[in-house]
C-alpha cells in the first residue's frame, strides 16, 4: 500500500511514534444486494473499501474517492453508520498508527468492479450469505451496515 505523501513528511518529524489518523471505510451494495469487496495486495485479505483521508478532505468525499480509486466503482453515500476508534497498529517497519474510522453505507451508481490500482489483487461483488473468508472485524462491519440478515 502506498504511503500518502503527507504521512511520509510527518514521519520525518515524528519517527515511528503513533500517528492519529482519520480513516474511512464503506459497505457498498448494488441493486442486487451484493457487497463490494477487494482483496488487499499487502496482506491478501478480503476487505471492504477503505483508506486514509487527505488533509482537509471531507470524509464522505474521501470514501467516494477511495472506492473509485481502488475498485473502479462510482458510489453515493447513503449514511454514516459508525465512528470508531480502532486499536493501534504497528507495521513491519515499526511505524505505529491509530485510526479514527468513519464507516459509511454506500450504493453503487455506475462502473464495473475491477482492480483499479496496486492496492488490490482482486475486486468483486459478493452475496452477503456467500462472502469470502474475512476477518471477524470485517464481517462485523458488514453486519453493522446490513444488519444480521444481510440486508
Amino acid at each position: 500500500m502506498p504511503i500518502p505523501d503527507f504521512i511520509t513528511e510527518l514521519r520525518t518529524m515524528v519517527g515511528h511514534h503513533r500517528l492519529w489518523l482519520p480513516g474511512v471505510s464503506a459497505v457498498v451494495t448494488d441493486d442486487d444486494g451484493r457487497v463490494l469487496l477487494e482483496r488487499r495486495s499487502d496482506n491478501g485479505r478480503w476487505t471492504i473499501p477503505s483508506g486514509i483521508l487527505e488533509p482537509g478532505e471531507q470524509p464522505a468525499e474521501g470514501i467516494l474517492r477511495e472506492i473509485t480509486e481502488e475498485t473502479g466503482v462510482t458510489a453515493r453515500v447513503e449514511e454514516l453508520v459508525e465512528v470508531h476508534s480502532e486499536e493501534p497498529v504497528t507495521y513491519a517497519n515499526g511505524d505505529v498508527c491509530q485510526f479514527l474510522n468513519l464507516l459509511y453505507r454506500c450504493r453503487h451508481v455506475s462502473g464495473e468492479a475491477r482492480v483499479a490500482d496496486d492496492e488490490s489483487l482482486e475486486v468483486g461483488w459478493f452475496r452477503p450469505e456467500a462472502l469470502p473468508a474475512m476477518t471477524a472485524y470485517q464481517l462485523e462491519r458488514i453486519e453493522r451496515v446490513l444488519g444480521p440478515s444481510g440486508g
